[in-house]
């Protein structure tokens, strides 16, 4: 373990709990402990200066549990302090903000394949024994940084949409935690503690995520991973909550984020006001959800298994303040710079049952780091709308949609006052056609502009895309103002109308502008939504009246198309023809 540096240390808090960040800058001192002799002194210290007056905020790693229990088995090379507290006499209102570029190269797990099957098969054998109930394995992923941290911590925080997101550069090391588990939170002598266990990726549009909520909902598996952790919980608090205020008031709640749907639980209990930080972490580190049941042997597995240290990772970043409140989160979806290499690092896992299989908790594995990977600008809620002298085409169609990609992303709209506002734009351009651009910020609030569009005289020429497009690019189902994958492809082709997509699978998806209608045997085909594409609105229509049939179309049967159009709702059937 190397020696810590403080070079100006910054830690910016981003809990639900508060209306705004939380800054914390030049310390007035510096708590740290090197050793596991050193992490209950320390923490002893940090609440002398709490109750001095004085703000503490900073994190414990994982590898600091044998301080609180000495049956506590972890990794001992570790490189950071196991404990780090700075020490402030106020928080600050001002957000950090920056603009600047960063960037990560690949992601690569440090388990290969084959050791994370053998280590499920090793746990799977530990719980048909006895052992352990439930394991939560985990793996490092790593990477090299380089840009900056700010940057790449604003993205990780919107990506995850995390309730309990934290920013801490110490010097040494700097801690970017997206995480959106609560550890605990003390105040007024309530604790709450919000475990998290039971997860599953996202749906391509409102019907899959639906199903995959309720899925999640039903799973035997995570609920029973769930309230294996609850339990603990309930039986950890129990041993400093006043008798008879252990409560669970949320069980099984499926939360949202931009990549996943989790399973939470909620614990509360009332403790006596003599009880310190420290009788706390006693009592609570760490937390159970990323342990596994029962704590000490289950750990003694984790360590057997895992092939390095956790650091911050799964140990506890928060702050307190002088009247006692105390907040901390589980730093799941995190990532830890070293600043002296740039080598970036994160950890990801899940719980393993009597019930898990590796193949499923592997992918569970790789749902959890699409965090990672993507990576947008600040977008809108983009409809166009066709409207003919005063009326709409399609206009529910429209409203449907946009609806459905709003609670998607989770935009705030009203759709009683967007439809007024088309209606009353219909009203006062009754003459020619037009094409009506809606645009829907986050917040709500609106912008809409209005083009007279004229009729084409002949067909239109396309070309056909030179690379696939990604079938499971979230954007390629919801009609956002990021379209960069649009672009793209029409840079490719600049001199004709449009550019035919087409995926992975080698299947024809839709068209930059529109979908993709083809005859072939005198029958009308358009491809289904799964291939990768927009359901557009005038699409819906036609399969809905019968004039359109969904089938797949290989980029081999497009020889055999007899006649193709490009459709929307703004232009209707635009004739298309591939350039000679």
């Amino acid at each position: 373990m190397k020696e810590a540096i403080y070079l100006n240390p910054l830690l910016q808090f981003d809990f639900a709990n508060n209306q705004q960040a939380i800054l914390f800058k030049n310390p007035r001192d510096i708590i740290s402990a090197l050793s596991i002799e050193e992490v209950i002194p320390a923490l002893q210290k940090v609440q002398e200066a709490v109750n001095s007056g004085f703000y503490a905020a900073g994190y414990i790693s994982y590898e600091a549990s044998p301080a609180f229990n000495h049956n506590f088995r972890v990794k001992p090379n570790h490189l950071m302090p196991l404990l780090w507290f700075g020490i402030f006499d106020n928080p600050h209102d001002e957000p950090l903000k920056s603009s600047r570029a960063f960037q990560t190269t690949e992601w690569i797990p440090t388990t290969n394949v084959d050791r994370f099957n053998s280590s499920i098969a090793k746990i799977k054998n530990y719980i048909e024994q006895g052992d352990t109930r439930q394991v939560n394995y985990t793996l490092r992923m790593q990477s090299h940084f380089s840009g900056d941290t700010i940057s790449y911590y604003n993205q990780l925080q919107k990506l995850g949409s995390a309730n309990y997101a934290a920013y801490l550069d110490t010097g040494d090391f700097t801690i970017l935690s997206a995480s959106p588990e609560l550890f605990f939170h003390l105040k007024d002598g309530k604790i709450t503690s919000k475990p998290m266990k039971g997860t599953i990726g996202r749906g391509i549009n409102e019907e899959e995520d639906r199903t995959n909520a309720q899925w999640l909902y039903h799973s035997e598996k995570n609920r029973t991973e769930n309230a294996m952790i609850v339990d603990l919980m309930k039986d950890e608090l129990g041993a400093i909550a006043n008798p008879g205020t252990v409560e669970v008031p949320h069980l099984f709640t499926i939360e949202k984020y931009p990549t996943v749907y989790q399973m939470t639980s909620t614990v509360t209990a009332e403790i006596a006001a003599n009880l310190g930080i420290a009788d706390i972490f006693k009592a609570l580190f760490p937390c159970g959800s990323i342990t596994g049941a029962p704590k000490v042997s289950t750990m003694n597995i984790i360590d057997e298994l895992e092939d390095s240290p956790r650091e911050v990772y799964c140990g506890a970043i928060g702050y307190i303040t002088p009247d006692q409140e105390a907040i901390f989160n589980v730093p799941i979806r995190t990532v830890l710079i070293d600043n002296e290499n740039n080598r970036a690092q994160y950890g990801v896992g899940g719980g393993i049952t009597r019930d898990s299989t590796d193949k499923e908790e592997y992918g569970e594995v790789l749902t959890k780091t699409k965090v990672l990977h993507v990576r947008h600008d600040e977008f809108q809620l983009l409809e166009s709308l066709g409207l003919r002298e005063g009326k709409y085409l399609v206009l529910e169609n429209h409203l449907k949609r946009l609806q459905q990609s709003a609670a998607y992303f989770r935009f705030e709209i009203n759709l009683k006052s967007i439809r007024e506002k088309l209606l009353d734009f219909a009203e006062k351009h009754i003459d020619r056609q037009w094409k009506v651009r809606l645009l829907v910020n986050k917040d709500g609030s609106i912008n809409m502009e209005g083009k007279v569009t004229q009729p084409f005289q002949h067909s239109m020429e396309v070309a056909l895309a030179n690379t696939s497009i990604d079938k499971e690019d979230i954007f390629l189902y919801h009609k956002t103002t990021n379209r960069t994958v649009y672009e793209n492809r029409l840079e490719q082709h600049q001199d004709v109308f449009d550019v035919l997509l087409w995926n992975q699978d080698h299947e024809i998806t839709e068209f930059t502008m529109g979908n993709v209608v083809v005859e072939m045997n005198n029958k009308l085909y358009t491809p289904p939504v799964a291939c990768g594409l927009l359901a557009g609105t005038f699409r819906e229509a036609l399969l809905k009246d019968g004039s359109l049939t969904e089938r797949r179309v290989m980029l081999d049967e497009l020889d055999s198309c007899s006649r193709l159009w490009l459709i929307n709702s703004v232009r209707e059937w635009v004739p298309v023809q591939f350039r000679k």
